[in-house]
This record gives structure tokens, sequence and C-alpha cells, in this order.
């Protein structure tokens, strides 16, 4: 995949705009890809499920109730995926891999790297279409999460996670060298499980969590730009588990998230010599935690529209059929508001399980023709012992 500088800046600050609610004003929105193919399945849910290794993602809380089941009290996955399959590259891809280790009296740790591979990129200039220099442009992600169980029914979580963005290293835009952007990021969570009740005969369980993802300091990727802020994400939800049989043999979970990015940007006034200039800036992280339940300002590429509070809430809806803890079947739906972000899509999945291999994947068939997103496969792959 070979391309200009010009055409690599639109791609990454401009398309996230389109595919990612709410991110045109922060930065690396790889860090929302959904790594999971099973919650990838249900409709983007899994704050309020948890309970595998890619809780990380979700919410680390849920790594408090993982000590142990039939297959072992540990796990590492993998998940795959060339992304934006529409666009037919191959050099644009998107893994995640992820364990958990349970610590005998002490909690449950993980661990995990994430990996978005942009491809070889080709610098020209303005003059000639002649290649001043190639780079390759990725981004990835580094961290480590623990979960403890305070009691019987409630688990806190926390993540910590270094990041680092390198899109167009060494070369120049707007007269400006470009460097590689880091940052660090928190995640805060907790996850609330009930006791197993009875409804209708049969065994069921409510759940519900919060996971606060992604808070720290924005990251910069030229030394006279402001730091774009991260992508931090609040995301809440519930979850319910019914057997369908006495014997447990056929069970069926339902799953609703709700999420939003906390984040803002504000406009200054900057005195340039004898001229006044307006500049944006990022609104730190603790401070756009109440910024961010107001409406906002954004450019659609033709006029300034205001987004209200009530649109900048994210949707996804899920189901998840299991038989005898072996074979599963997913579907879901996802919808983001159209002047945030406008992704609508339906989701499919499956997954089997046999001794300590377990394999997932997932489908979105996108309600708009021609979205980035759409034809987007994920698989993944989890290892017990």
């Amino acid at each position: 995949m070979k391309r200009t500088v010009s055409i690599i800046a639109a791609a990454l600050f401009l398309m996230p705009a389109i595919t990612y609610a709410q991110v045109a004003i922060t930065a690396v929105p790889f860090l929302q890809i959904e790594p999971d193919s099973r919650g990838a399945g249900m409709g983007n849910t899994g704050v309020a499920i948890a309970d595998n290794a890619s809780a990380l993602f979700w919410n680390p809380a849920g790594l408090a109730f993982q000590k142990s089941n039939k297959r072992g009290s540990n796990q590492a996955s993998i998940t795959h995926s060339n992304w934006l399959a529409n666009f037919n590259v191959s050099d644009l891809f998107y893994d995640y891999v992820v364990g958990k280790y349970y610590v005998e009296g002490i909690g449950t740790f993980g661990a995990h790297l994430t990996y978005l591979n942009l491809g070889e990129q080709v610098e020209t200039d303005e003059t000639s279409p002649e290649p001043i220099s190639r780079f390759n442009s990725y981004e990835v992600a580094l961290g480590g999460s623990y979960g403890y169980q305070v009691s019987k029914n409630f688990g806190v979580g926390t993540s910590l996670r270094l990041i680092y963005s390198s899109l167009a290293s060494g070369t120049s835009i707007a007269a400006q060298k470009v460097n590689p952007g880091s940052s660090v990021a928190v995640d805060l969570s907790f996850l609330y499980k009930t006791d197993i009740f009875a409804l209708g005969g049969r065994d069921a369980r409510f759940s519900f969590g919060s996971n606060l993802s992604n808070l720290g300091p924005g990251i910069q990727y030229t030394d006279n730009a402001q730091k774009d802020p991260l992508p931090t994400v609040l995301r809440f939800g519930w979850s319910f588990d019914l057997d369908l049989d006495d014997e447990g043999i056929n069970r069926i979970t339902v799953a609703n998230d709700i999420s939003k990015i906390m984040a803002r940007t504000d406009k200054f006034e900057v005195q340039s010599g004898d001229s006044t200039v307006i500049e944006t800036r990022a609104v730190g992280p603790i401070e756009a935690l109440y910024k961010s339940w107001n409406s906002f300002e954004r450019f659609d590429g033709q006029n300034t529209v205001e987004v209200g509070l009530m649109q900048q809430f994210m949707i996804g809806a899920g189901i998840e059929y299991w038989y005898a803890d072996q074979f599963a079947l997913r579907g879901g739906y996802y919808f983001e508001d159209p002047q945030n972000g406008d992704r609508e899509y339906i989701t499919f999945g499956a997954g089997i399980r046999y001794s300590f291999l377990g394999v997932d994947f997932s489908y979105i068939k996108t309600l708009e023709e021609d979205h980035p997103l759409a034809n987007t496969l994920r698989f993944s792959l989890l290892i017990d012992f």
C-alpha cells in the first residue's frame, strides 16, 4: 500500500471521524477497536459479561471473578482482523494478544498488546511525484491489568497501558516535522453480579458493570501542535444469563452496552504579532470528565453542527446462545447518531470450545453500502491452561 503523505494525513486524521464516534477530536482511535470476537459478534457488548481474558478491554473488574473453570484458571487469546476490509488493502490489519493469570489470595492479573499496522507509505511533495522517502505507519499499546473481588458479588479492576503512535515519523506536514506520539492511560472499573436466582424454574443471573478507559494525558505529533486528547470512554451496561433447561445445557445471554467519549477541546484566542489567532486545545483529562456532559460542535465537511448530549451515546445490544458450553451462536446491533459517528450495523458470530482450545469469529454487516467497516471479520483463538 503506497500513498503520499497528504493522502495518509487525510486517512488517519479524517477517516476516524467517519468510522468512530466523536474521535474527530481525539488521537489514537485504534484504542477503541473492539478486540474480542465474542463481544464484537454481540453488537460490541461486554462490559457486564467480561468473563474471559478480553475483560482487559471491556471491563478489568471482570478479572476478579475469573478464578477457575473446568478448563483452568488461566487463559491466553489472540485476535486478528484485516482492518477496513472494504478497502481491499492487504497490509492494513489489527492484532490483539491478551493473557490472564490468577494468583491465589491476591487476585487475577492480565497483560495485553494491541497493534494496528497501517502499511507502507510514500512521501512526495507538490512539485514531483517522485518518492522522497518510504516509511511504515503503525500504532501499538502495551498494558497490564488487575482485578480484585471485594465481596462475593462485587469486583473492581484497573489497567495501565503505554501508547505509541508512529504515523508519519521523520516527514514534514505544513512545514512541521512529524514525530512519534506517546502517552500513558489508566482504566477504572467495577462489576456487580447477583446471586443465581430462579426465574420460571430456571437458573438466572443479572450483572451490571462500568469501565472508564484510556484516562490520561493527550498525545502530540509535532513540536508546535497542541496535544490531542486520548479517546477516553465511559462504558456501562448490563447482562442477563438464563438456563433454558434444568441441566444448563442450553443457555442464553442478553447484553446491552452504552458508551460515550469523555474528551473535549476548547478554542482559545492567542496573540500572534499584531493579529489574534484562534487555537484549539485539548481539555485536560480530569476536566473533560465533567465538561463532556455538554453539547459540542463539530464540522461535518460542509457545516458546523451541534451534537446534543443524548446524541453522544453509542448503543450496542446482543444475544448469545450456548449449547453444552461447547458451541455458541451470536448476534447483535450497534447504533450511533448520524451526527456523532453514524455507525449502524448488525453483527453475527459463532464460537467453539473443545478441551483447552476455543475459536470465535465475528462479522459486521453494515446498513450503509460501501461503509469502511463493511465485511469486517475478526478471528480469536483462546487457550486455557
